[in-house]
């Protein structure tokens, strides 16, 4: 899987994940190639507020983080994190070349895992701290995280978050759980559906965890694939601490 996803940042891949429009006007300042190799289902920057630290899981070629900066001006910041290497070299080529668009550096990229924000760094802080972060966001990225980190992963979200702290997740979600052999697949591994939640159990995490007000703000009418009878469709859910 990290081969194919790190490939794609060489050589645009269009089906590791379902398209989606973003505001053309925050595209502008944003460097083509990092556009093109971006991989999302949905838009989690539309609950971006100016001011907010925000948080990007599985940052990628930094689309989503560089629309964000925008979005939170001087006042704010955004910290990517991404465990691939290309990918990371790609959003931060870009970044310097952003800030000089918009006026300001207010973006931050980070190398790891992200099950593991809470992972200890060199300078012995972990990765990133306690209640630090305003809103956090991903795009089609948490599928990608194996079963058995997803409680880390959402312990993690919920600690990194500060009191009354946001999520904007979009993701690929299933209709029914998906069995083993589709959870074999290496090809559907990097194409969001191996690793897919199955729809009331994400959103019932969430709730579990002390999120408020968890709804899907945006959820496809039509499945975006179909394999062996389970429909997988693309979804945002939004919640609050």
């Amino acid at each position: 899987m990290d081969k194919r996803y790190g490939a794609a940042a060489i050589d645009q891949e269009k089906c590791l994940c379902s398209p989606i429009a973003f505001n053309p006007k925050l595209l502008e300042v944003i460097p083509a190639e990092n556009i093109e190799k971006d991989y999302g289902c949905g838009d989690p920057t539309r609950w971006i507020k100016k001011g907010d630290i925000v948080l990007d899981l599985g940052s990628g070629s930094g689309k989503n983080a560089f629309i964000c900066a925008q979005v939170v001006g001087k006042s704010g910041h955004v910290i990517g994190i991404d465990r691939n290497n290309e990918m990371l070299a790609l959003s931060r080529q870009a970044a310097p070349i952003v800030a000089a668009r918009i006026g300001f550096s207010n973006m931050t990229f980070l190398e790891g895992d992200i099950q593991a924000l809470d992972s200890m760094q060199g300078n012995g802080e972990q990765l990133v701290k306690d209640a630090s972060i305003d809103v956090v966001i991903s795009n089609c990225v948490l599928n990608l995280v194996n079963p058995s980190d997803r409680e880390r992963l959402l312990r993690n979200i919920k600690r990194v978050l500060r009191r009354n702290g946001r999520v904007a997740i979009s993701d690929i979600v299933s209709n029914k759980k998906v069995p083993l052999n589709l959870q074999e697949d290496p090809e559907l591994w990097s194409g969001c559906i191996s690793g897919a939640w199955q729809e009331d159990q994400f959103i019932n995490d969430f709730k579990n965890l002390g999120f408020k007000e968890v709804i899907c703000v945006d959820r496809s009418s039509m499945p975006w694939k179909v394999i062996e009878g389970i429909e997988f469709r693309s979804i945002t859910l939004t919640g609050y601490l």
